[in-house]
């Protein structure tokens, strides 16, 4: 199982050279991919609920370029509040610049009220994020048109950076819904708020509607210190693990005490596994 790290980016004051050596440390563990969530414009503060306060596109840039080998993703950026083309040149840059170490996680968004502010349609965003996947795919993979859908059409354009290798596309959610939408759509699938009976159940939905599309199932769990030993999240990381989890992603809490807890849980998961 691949871990993975959630790193915080919640605090509008944190020095942000602290994201740089958390996603540095993640590298030198070990860990596979770190994960950075997306708001544009919520209706609270940033923090447990709303996520992460710096742009998380930019923000990938950035760490890209101050690591080697260790994957960035979003966990998720919110899609249907973008307009796909621009999202899609952003990403197929960032692909290019990282030596390929980009994985594009997608969601429809669960706030009406930030869709409102941005002028974003609340009421189509799960269609218009189905429509925006399958251009985002048109345009990584052909490259020019025409692509013709309800709310994103174009006849005549060259698309570039295609990517060389795969750029791996990731949906969350538990619901059916979110499922059927991995199940069709998704190189990776990642559920949130599951334990691992729940998540089990979840997968064996997932894999129903797949058809025999292969996509790669995980979760993401948070451990900020008080809630639970090393030893216990070690052992929950197993149970999903034996559930059919192929990834876990970890959220450590809080900037202050993340290195030490991430690097905790890395030594105890790997000592498990000798």
């Amino acid at each position: 199982m691949k871990l993975q790290v959630v790193l915080p980016n919640e605090v509008a004051d944190a020095d942000p050279r602290r994201l740089v050596d958390l996603a540095q440390q993640a590298e030198a563990l070990g860990y596979d991919t770190a994960w950075l969530p997306d708001h544009i414009l919520p209706p609270g503060e940033y923090g447990p609920v709303y996520g992460g306060v710096l742009e998380p596109l930019v923000t990938m840039g950035w760490l890209a370029a101050a690591t080697a080998r260790i994957r960035f993703g979003t966990s998720v950026l919110v899609l249907p509040l973008r307009n796909p083309f621009v999202a899609a040149k952003q990403v197929a840059t960032l692909h290019r610049l990282s030596g390929g170490r980009i994985t594009l996680g997608v969601g429809i968004g669960w706030d009406a009220v930030e869709f409102t502010a941005v002028g974003a349609d609340f009421g189509s965003r799960a269609a218009r994020t189905d429509e925006a996947i399958a251009l985002l795919r048109h345009l990584f993979t052909v490259g020019r048109g025409p692509f013709e859908g309800r709310w994103y059409s174009f006849e005549t354009g060259v698309f570039e950076p295609r990517p060389s290798g795969p750029l791996p596309v990731m949906t969350g959610g538990v619901t059916d819904a979110a499922l059927r939408r991995a199940a069709k759509y998704a190189d990776l699938w990642q559920g949130v708020g599951l334990d691992p009976t729940a998540f089990g159940e979840r997968l064996a939905h997932l894999r129903a509607h797949a058809n025999g599309r292969t996509v790669s199932p995980g979760t993401r769990i948070e451990w900020h210190g008080a809630d639970g030993t090393v030893g216990e999240v070690a052992r929950a990381a197993e149970a999903f693990q034996a559930a059919g989890a192929e990834h876990l992603a970890v959220h450590f809490g809080d900037p202050d005490g993340y290195g030490r807890r991430m690097a905790a849980f890395a030594r105890v998961v790997q000592l498990a596994a000798t």
